[in-house]
């Protein structure tokens, strides 16, 4: 089941969110999430449910066990000496061992098996072509947050499997993240209130995620995956170009739109999922790119892989080493292929570069020049990251240099790009922070502006004294801008519910929805 369904928009949602408003118990409302959750999943998932069940218990296990031997310096043991290291590193070591061990058995054993086999040039290992079970590698990392940092002290143990069932198997946030870490709702399990100006928030943020899902990502995608597995050589430069600017578009609205729908479900039963994307297409620069995407994983693995291997806090040449590790894992967790890896060295390399030397250059060129640069590197790094297959890398690479002509074997006409260019424009505005920035010099306008002053100090002696500066009073908001203020977010009401209708109406009558992040 994914969120722009039919079952789930008019069936699951509705269901779901009755239920769990009925009932005005807190540890009912777990119970309900918990089990809804488990419907969820199960609905596309029915044999690994119980993958998902197992990993709850074994890290609930663990995690108790853990607990016995001590809590470290932020959990319930109070004093230090209580605490038996050796035990709970034994533990440690044995909870990651069989979370890695799941996941690299579902999802990479083909992979393996394929890459031995051609190595040794027989069939050495087989490749049992199992299913990969959905969602599996953001709950495997939201379990593997929750037993390090009860390890590390900084969470307290959840003794009810019920509850950390329900935050291992949340429906919002398994399929398509963000990577909600314990600690970030750990306090809200038990304490959270739900509230008619949050539930309004969350819904507002679901139709804005579900539009850019259903109206955007699904519309780029339609010319993505008509131009992504056709060779190179028969679209030329217009198709290559045209099939990865389209998956360009739709990755990003894909993956933003998803986490929006999660963040907003979230808000509306009180749970402040955090960010995950920050308009990634407005970086100036490599670094800056992934600060701004899929911030949750990159603060994953920034604070449990890279600060654990040392960090930057070591010599150049442990410091370049941490890094490519990171982005050799960052693009292995995307799919178990080449490319994935490719593309993930590609970044760390490019991350590298900018540290050492590009950096600089970047920080004096105008701001627009800095924003081109940071277009070409995620423009081929998508190139990397949809085409399958590297020996078809290299020929989609040299078409973007006119390797194959214009439009190679084919027409203009017969590749369709033409028919997308009146979307350029909305998939631009779309990407880019036009609506915070209108919120705020709307906010600033309908309260009044503060009027600063610079006045004479007096004067000490015949010590100079510089100027102070004053704050006047702000002016008060006139009812005037008040009604101004009310009218723009009836409008933008009533805009956010038409792109719910349309987007409903999409659904409802197209066949292609496409899932990309089945194969995480």
């Amino acid at each position: 089941m994914v969120f722009s369904s039919t079952i789930f928009l008019f069936a699951f949602l509705p269901l779901f969110l009755a239920v769990y408003f009925a009932v005005p118990w807190r540890s009912v409302k777990n119970v309900v999430l918990l089990a809804f959750s488990l419907l969820f999943y199960a609905w596309g998932e029915p044999v690994y449910v119980w993958l998902m069940v197992g990993s709850i218990v074994v890290n609930w296990g663990f995690a108790l066990l853990m607990d016995r031997f001590g809590s470290g310096s932020g959990g319930s043991h109070a004093l230090k000496s209580d605490v038996r290291p050796w035990p709970r590193k034994l533990l440690l070591a044995l909870a990651l061992t069989v979370n890695l061990l799941v996941l690299g058995f579902y999802k990479y054993e083909g992979f393996l098996a394929r890459n031995i086999n051609a190595a040794l040039g027989e069939q050495f290992i087989a490749d049992l072509q199992l299913a990969l079970p959905i969602g599996i590698s953001f709950f495997t990392l939201q379990a593997i947050t929750y037993v390090v940092d009860v390890y590390r002290g900084e969470v307290k143990v959840q003794k009810n499997p019920l509850y950390l069932g329900m935050y291992i198997a949340m429906f919002p946030q398994l399929v398509a993240g963000p990577i909600v870490r314990y600690a970030d709702i750990e306090h809200e399990i038990d304490h959270r209130r739900a509230t008619l100006a949050g539930f309004a928030q969350g819904l507002r943020l679901f139709c804005v995620g579900l539009g850019k899902k259903v109206l955007l990502a699904n519309t780029a995608g339609v010319l993505a995956d008509s131009l992504l597995p056709r060779n190179a050589a028969d679209i030329g430069f217009v198709g290559c170009f045209s099939g990865v600017a389209a998956y360009t578009f739709q990755i990003y609205f894909d993956f933003s739109g998803y986490s929006d729908m999660a963040i907003g479900l979230g808000k509306m039963m009180g749970f402040d999922y955090p960010r995950n994307f920050n308009y990634p297409y407005t970086a100036t620069s490599a670094t800056e790119f992934w600060r701004r995407w899929h911030m949750s994983l990159g603060g994953f693995f920034r604070d449990y892989v890279y600060i654990p291997l040392g960090g930057n806090r070591v010599k150049t040449p442990r410091f370049v080493a941490n890094t490519m590790i990171v982005w050799g894992l960052t693009g292995i967790w995307h799919g178990a292929a080449w490319n994935f890896v490719l593309w993930g060295l590609y970044w760390g390399v490019l991350i590298l570069l900018e540290k050492f030397f590009i950096m600089r250059a970047l920080e004096r060129l105008p701001r627009f020049v800095s924003h081109l640069w940071c277009i070409v590197l995620f423009f081929f790094g998508w190139l990397l990251f949809a085409v399958t297959g590297l020996h078809n890398v290299v020929e989609w690479f040299c078409a973007m240099f006119g390797a194959y002509g214009f439009s190679g074997t084919s027409t203009v006409w017969e590749l369709q790009s033409w028919s997308y260019v009146s979307l350029i424009p909305v998939m631009v505005i779309g990407s880019l922070p036009w609506a915070p920035w209108l919120r705020k010099k709307l906010e600033a306008w309908a309260e009044g502006d503060v009027h600063r002053e610079i006045v004479a100090a007096p004067q000490k002696g015949n010590e100079a004294v510089p100027p102070c500066q004053v704050t006047l009073a702000r002016p008060a908001a006139t009812p005037a801008r008040a009604r101004v203020v009310s009218a723009v977010n009836v409008a933008v009401d009533a805009a956010l519910f038409a792109v719910f209708v349309l987007s409903c109406m999409s659904v409802a009558s197209s066949s292609y929805n496409p899932f990309i992040y089945f194969q995480f």
